[in-house]
């Protein structure tokens, strides 16, 4: 396996990076989150991203898309990561893209497809009951009736839950708590009596939210996939999203670094600059090295789920493991490295602190992962 980006993946993510930083630097962000905006991403800048062709990323061309992989998408959200961009790039560009094509009826993709490569709607994953990542715990009924089923219950920090439109909902129809088996997803769209949402204010200032069923009549032939077979289903929709958002999470990593780098680098203490400090120095080692093999594991998963690994679990946790560490430590050890401004709301560092704490806990924290991969591995 190649650890290293072709001369297609390359040009997407320098054009993410322009992207970025002409379109969407840490300003961008600010101005959001001061202003209290509703969505929480600008609906201008995502049309501009969808003119580029990010929504489409993962879709077959025949429905509007361009089917460029995992890896495409990934670097997209890297270049993103670094100056905090909110988009619905990650709920609605990989989940619900990848989850409709991979698993989406013919009528499916015909109808939903082209709507979010044309950027005409979000979606989003309706997955977790409780604050603790665990889709086998998945309890919320749904109840065959009549030719259709009825859901009840609530699903929890669903990310871009607050602006979707159209929703991938996990609920069981059979079995009980920890099976693997008896999961159905299903598409709701998210405009129909009996679908209460409640939007979350988060540290990261990001769009989430609860969101509760009462009743809710969905159809048949809006089972996405298979009926009962849903647990295979949403373990990889889930692991393309956990490689793509750690992908953005190395993105904040590295920004949070290359800020710290240069603070060391003009701070003076003493009469010296901070950064001829060995101790600080041996730090800052430590961060680039722990970086370094980051990139490589979130490389070798998104080239594995472009190569249609058989590893995909493995890498997936893998990756997402690594991300989790290794930013976990950078933001901490930036904010150390800076001192009191470090967390100050003046400051943009502040910012990469909280997306961290946020996005470390996103389809597992590195502890579930962990344990995931010795699972898989048989220890």
């Amino acid at each position: 396996m190649k650890l290293i980006l072709n001369e297609e993946q390359q040009f997407l993510k320098d054009t993410a990076k322009n992207f970025a930083e002409e379109r969407t630097p840490v300003n961008h962000f600010r101005s959001l989150r001061d202003n209290k905006d509703s969505l929480l991403w600008d609906k201008d800048t995502w049309k501009e991203m969808v003119n580029l062709g990010w929504a489409g990323i993962l879709i077959p061309e025949e429905y509007g898309g361009s089917n460029f992989g995992l890896a495409g998408i990934s670097v997209i959200l890297q270049e993103c990561g670094k100056t905090l961009t909110p988009s619905p790039l990650f709920a609605t560009g990989v989940l619900g893209a990848y989850a409709i094509s991979e698993y989406g009826t013919e009528d499916q993709k015909k109808k939903y497809l082209p709507q979010i490569a044309n950027g005409e709607i979000t979606t989003a994953v309706a997955i977790d009951e409780s604050s603790h990542h665990d889709p086998l715990k998945t309890n919320m009924p749904a109840d065959s009736k009549n030719g259709s089923y009825i859901l009840n219950g609530k699903k929890v920090f669903v990310v871009d839950g607050a602006s979707a439109d159209l929703l991938i909902v996990v609920a069981r129809t059979s079995g009980e708590i920890g099976d693997s088996t008896g999961l159905t997803l299903f598409l709701v769209e998210n405009n129909q009596p009996g679908i209460d949402v409640i939007k979350l204010d988060m540290a990261d200032s990001r769009n989430y939210a609860n969101i509760s069923f009462s009743d809710l009549s969905v159809q048949k032939e809006n089972i996405l996939g298979d009926a009962e077979a849903g647990g295979e289903a949403i373990e990889n929709i889930l692991d393309i999203g956990r490689i793509a958002i750690s992908a953005e999470m190395l993105g904040n990593t590295e920004a949070a670094f290359e800020s710290t780098i240069n603070y060391l680098k003009e701070r003076k203490q003493f009469g010296v600059l901070i950064g001829t400090f060995q101790a600080l120095q041996h730090r800052a080692a430590e961060m680039f090295c722990e970086i370094e093999l980051t990139k490589s594991s979130i490389m070798a998963a998104m080239q594995g789920a472009d190569d249609n690994s058989n590893e995909l679990q493995r890498l997936a946790s893998l990756a997402k493991t690594m991300a989790g560490e290794t930013l976990h430590l950078v933001s901490n050890e930036a904010i150390q490295m800076h001192g009191g401004i470090g967390v100050t709301d003046e400051y943009d560092l502040g910012f990469y602190l909280k997306r961290a704490r946020v996005v470390e806990q996103i389809f597992g924290c590195s502890k579930f992962h962990t344990e995931r991969y010795a699972n898989i591995s048989g220890f």
